[in-house]
């Protein structure tokens, strides 16, 4: 069997956490070992990940020091977050399978991913990066940069930048041959560093490219037969957050689509997972979502949501 884990970067850096090294790569422990052990019985495994607070804290880094050093454009961002965290994941993991005397190792590709650069999106910024700001700040930041802010629900403003859909990858045949060697890789992290073509040569753009989305289109890529997306919550939840808020342990398409259409699964957070998942189980794969803490029972059904057909 093979699996395509999307872990998010939440996850990796637990809200309310101080973002250090030290935390990711305690977060990631037990998960690398959940990993090795799936590996160990002969899944063919592939890993993705979000960036969301990472690239976030790669911005502030570089705003603060804008005035000494050249700040990096937002597809840079994303390659160094891709870096950053694949490297912690293949580490953590291929320790675990060392420990277990496994001769498969872990790779990370730095995967650029295709969008059309006419995508609605670019007309209409709306995905949140980077720091939040009360209202004077962000309006001399964007001054001086030209970036484009927006009030979010705490009523402070944030950068965004376009979400276009991911079409493809740059490095699509080499990927395939990777995962098909029996290795485990990491790829296309935080969404992939977003590219547009035009006559046959590449260029960085101004975006984030949802890793949720991403995620569904590596795992028909590879060949994927399950989709687990890891967060930071146990189950899906209708009316979260409310006292009636009710777990589910499954999720039917139909129902999931009637859900999103009503705004049950905001756009910031469960909804692009849910959405994903739709999309893969609809190409006639499985998908789950589930907590990164649980991974293997996720996987085995005891925990977690599955979406069905």
């Amino acid at each position: 069997m093979r699996v395509v884990v999307a872990l998010g970067g939440n996850a990796l850096s637990p809200t309310g956490g101080t973002g250090s090294v030290e935390e990711m790569r305690a977060a990631l422990a037990d998960t690398a070992s959940a990993l090795a052990d799936l590996v160990a019985t002969g899944t063919s495994l592939v890993l993705t990940h979000g960036n969301g607070p990472q690239v976030g804290r790669l911005l502030l880094q570089q705003e603060l020091a804008a005035a000494e050093v050249p700040p990096m454009p937002m597809d840079v961002c994303g390659a160094l977050s891709q870096g950053q965290i694949g490297y912690l994941v293949a580490q953590a993991l291929d320790n675990a399978l060392r420990r277990r005397r496994l001769d498969t190792r872990v790779l990370t590709l730095v995967t650029q991913v295709v969008v059309d650069g006419r995508d609605p999106a670019f007309r209409r910024p709306t995905k949140p990066v980077g720091p939040s700001y009360q209202r004077p700040v962000a309006s001399e930041i964007a001054q001086a940069s030209g970036h484009v802010f927006a009030i979010q629900g705490d009523g402070r403003w944030r950068r965004v930048v376009a979400s276009p859909k991911p079409l493809r990858f740059v490095e699509q045949g080499p990927l395939k041959g990777l995962v098909d060697s029996g290795h485990v890789v990491v790829a296309a992290g935080g969404g992939g560093v977003p590219v547009v073509e035009h006559r046959g040569q590449l260029r960085g753009v101004e975006a984030v490219v949802d890793k949720d989305r991403t995620a569904a289109l590596l795992a028909t890529v590879v060949g994927a037969d399950l989709l687990l997306v890891l967060t930071e919550v146990d189950r899906v939840q209708v009316g979260y957050g409310t006292p009636s808020a009710r777990a589910l342990l499954t999720l039917p398409v139909a129902e999931a689509k009637a859900l999103l259409a009503a705004g049950e699964f905001p756009e910031g957070s469960m909804g692009p997972k849910v959405e994903a998942c739709v999309t893969f189980v609809e190409a006639g794969g499985r998908a789950a979502i589930g907590a990164l803490a649980q991974a293997v029972d996720v996987l085995a059904g005891r925990a977690g949501t599955e979406i069905t057909r």
